[in-house]
């Protein structure tokens, strides 16, 4: 079996022969000792880990030479695995390596048995990360017309849409808000014979009733208060197009006459107006309504509701979606970090388990939204749970009134964590799920004192 590759930057000989043989049972070790060698051993043989000691020649006495080996190692590789070995009374350096990126930080003289367990998870973690990242670049090959979707879900959206784009048929989109009925919509019309045409979208709940009709429709010049020109309306400015009638479920009775005669002739009236225009707009309709209820409650005509819904497709939420959670999130954050100069921003574990278990009521806007504002406020190179602000979301918890009580459950679980381990850091953060250097946070917010 094929041992995993570790890299040792240390420049004291016999510090790196005692890692070396000290951790050859369970790994293949790789040893420099400045920054040259170290980078080229990196390069070469892409360790799954690297200890990195933050004194290297020329200047040992100063961690300048050794956080240059870590931002080297993270331009060439964002998601390398680099823990941090520093002397005793050097935490700030430390902690500022892991602000840069580094996984983790161990004090010099190295507890082996605790090296062992960093090294452990920091190897475990690395391997999971890669498969995460496999599965986005192979579900690269699932981003359809910009939407991302590996989901059986949305596999069938996408199928949908390629057996309708071709043809004329009006179309009904349903689903919840932010899952992207739109982006259905612009697919259906790049891929339909008219994708040369004009794409015409208006929300049927953003206009006044009064102007609604209008707006599609156009008017004539004098036809009422304020009607100073004659204009055309979405209807006609969509000819040889496709017409997106989102929110259709809030279209006004008055209007739902006229549209349904649009559809079954082709052909409408300005407001004011006698001469007959046509347009051969394909209407694509979307709510996020229930129609057969709003048909059977008398507020949506059922000869409309049939004529819109020749072919229908459901949008489903992002809740349903599985892995797509995690793929949309990667790319978001991807495009956004590229937009804001912050190359090579990861999401922290605590956060991809956060992205995966909250409920996502807002659907793919909210997680874009969330992820937008990550990238701006995060540190460092990891996107922390805070970040996203979905560490209340996924206790359940309401931050502005049960804050102390979260803070005492956390402070109780901290505390009984390092008591059960004698105080050792390793173990307690293990126990509780989560990085030495987040333990080292969170004790710190707490107030509370390591005594190991």
């Amino acid at each position: 079996m094929t041992k995993t590759r570790l890299l040792i930057v240390e420049d004291d000989e016999d510090i790196r022969t005692q890692m070396k043989w000290a951790l050859a049972g369970d790994y293949e070790p790789m040893l420099a000792g400045d920054r040259a060698a170290a980078l080229a051993a990196f390069t070469a043989n892409r360790p799954a880990a690297t200890l990195l000691d933050l004194g290297l020649p020329p200047s040992p006495n100063d961690p300048e030479e050794g956080l240059a080996v870590l931002s080297a190692i993270l331009a060439a590789d964002p998601l390398a695995k680099v823990i941090v070995v520093t002397g005793q009374g050097d935490k700030q350096n430390a902690l500022r390596a892991v602000g840069a990126g580094a996984y983790d930080f161990l004090s010099k003289p190295v507890d082996m048995d605790e090296l062992r367990l960093v090294l452990q998870r920091c190897v475990y973690l690395a391997e999971l990360e890669r498969e995460c990242r496999a599965l986005q670049h192979s579900a690269r090959a699932s981003v359809f017309e910009d939407m991302i979707g590996a989901s059986p879900k949305m596999q069938a959206v996408f199928d949908f849409i390629r057996k309708v784009a071709p043809t004329s048929a009006p179309v009904l989109i349903l689903g919840e808000s932010g899952t992207g009925k739109e982006m259905v919509a612009q697919a259906i019309h790049r891929r339909s014979a008219q994708r040369d045409g004009p794409f015409v979208a208006i929300s049927c709940n953003t206009i006044p009733e009064e102007l609604l009709e209008s707006e599609l429709f156009g008017h004539e010049k004098g036809s009422f208060t304020g009607a100073h020109v004659q204009r055309k309306g979405h209807v006609e400015t969509a000819a040889g197009g496709t017409l997106f009638l989102d929110e259709i479920g809030e279209l006004p009775a008055s209007v739902q006459v006229k549209l349904l005669r649009f559809l079954q002739e082709k052909c409408f009236q300005r407001v004011g107006g006698r001469q007959e225009i046509r347009s051969d707009a394909r209407v694509i309709a979307a709510t996020n309504r229930n129609l057969q209820q709003s048909v059977a409650g008398g507020k949506f005509r059922e000869d409309l509701y049939f004529r819109l819904a020749v072919v229908v497709v459901k949008v489903p939420p992002l809740r349903d979606r599985g892995d797509d959670v995690i793929l949309a999130a990667e790319a978001f954050l991807d495009s956004y970090s590229a937009e804001h100069a912050k190359p090579g921003l990861l999401f922290a574990p605590g956060a991809l388990r956060a992205l995966s278990l909250h409920h996502w009521p807002g659907n793919v806007r909210e997680l874009q939204n969330r992820v937008r504002r990550a990238v701006i406020m995060a540190d460092g190179k990891r996107v922390a749970v805070g970040d996203l602000e979905l560490a209340d979301a996924v206790n359940g918890l309401l931050p502005q009134t049960l804050k102390e009580a979260r803070e005492a459950v956390e402070r109780e679980m901290v505390q009984n964590a390092l008591r059960r381990h004698g105080g050792k850091i390793t173990s307690a953060a293990l126990e509780l799920g989560i990085s030495r250097p987040t333990l080292y946070e969170l004790m710190e917010k707490l107030g509370i004192a390591r005594t190991g």
